[in-house]
């Protein structure tokens, strides 16, 4: 059964007896009604779940061929792989979800978030890779392969969740780590002097390399993603967001971060509250 969470505040589960209410930030609140109203008001007959199928919302005729795809999605199979490694046990007895607190189904929407210990961003597939150290187990990649599968389980079983990442009411550590995100959102950088604004937030639906324009907001509802350009190239075809966020990078002509590090996490915290209010799709193809 799917479970929504549809209050303004986020429930964190700080013990297994004790539950807080943590308010969101007003400064951010004020953001993200700008952001979603940017693109309400450009694509008004459009509602805010729309977004979350991209240029598919924006032809129908792309939108036919993405349902005519989704009926026998390529990656079925990598996604009960993530799920079969998500229940295996580690050589210590415990599995990945001794890790997280909650459902399963409500993980994924647990993610990004402000850690206070840490006074950093964690991600989700940070937190998958902490696990593993945590209970003894060796290092695997951080954008793809068995971390996208397992993160792709997650999104998979957390479909019609709603999105709601906090940045704390008060907490200047966290608002910091959002503004930093914020700022690389729109900055510009590389050869070609692009932010990833100018694409996403000026130019969504429009055409570029043969492919149109996603708009950002819903970006995060779909991730780890599998595109068929990276199924042609090599491997599977899932990635997850960071992985996205190097490629794009590189697309500009910049040099792309280091994954699961500040600057990838804060702009994916950033980028997901943007998208506060929607509703978790499901793993999901892209070209």
């Amino acid at each position: 059964m799917r479970k929504i969470i549809t209050t303004v505040a986020v429930t964190a589960l700080l013990s297994s007896t004790a539950v807080f209410s943590v308010q969101q930030s007003s400064v951010v609140q004020s953001d993200i009604d700008a952001f979603q109203g940017h693109f309400k008001k450009r694509f008004p007959e459009l509602s805010l779940n729309d977004f979350s199928k991209g240029p598919y919302a924006m032809s129908e005729d792309k939108m036919s061929q993405f349902e005519a795809l989704m009926e026998m999605p390529p990656f079925e199979d990598h996604v009960e792989k993530g799920g079969k490694l998500w229940k295996t046990a580690f050589k210590n007895g415990k599995t990945y979800s001794s890790c997280f607190s909650g459902d399963d189904e409500t993980i994924r929407t647990q993610y990004p978030r402000w850690d206070a210990a840490k006074g950093k961003v964690v991600s989700l597939e940070k937190a998958l890779l902490d696990c593993r150290v945590k209970n003894g187990e060796k290092k695997i990649g951080s954008g793809k392969g068995k971390l996208a599968w397992i993160s792709a389980y997650l999104t998979t079983i957390a479909e019609g969740q709603t999105i709601n990442v906090i940045v704390p009411e008060g907490d200047e550590k966290a608002l910091a780590a959002y503004n930093a995100g914020k700022k690389f959102f729109y900055a510009k950088r590389g050869q070609l002097n692009l932010s990833c604004a100018n694409c996403h937030v000026d130019n969504p639906g429009r055409r570029i390399r043969g492919n149109t324009l996603s708009p950002a907001l819903g970006q995060v509802t779909h991730f780890p993603v599998w595109r068929g350009k990276w199924a042609k190239k090599k491997g599977d075809g899932f990635g997850t967001i960071q992985r996205r966020y190097g490629g794009c990078n590189k697309q500009v002509r910049a040099q792309p971060f280091k994954r699961q590090k500040d600057a990838y996490s804060n702009l994916e915290y950033f980028h997901t509250i943007m998208s506060n209010g929607m509703e978790i799709s499901g793993t999901e193809y892209r070209e």
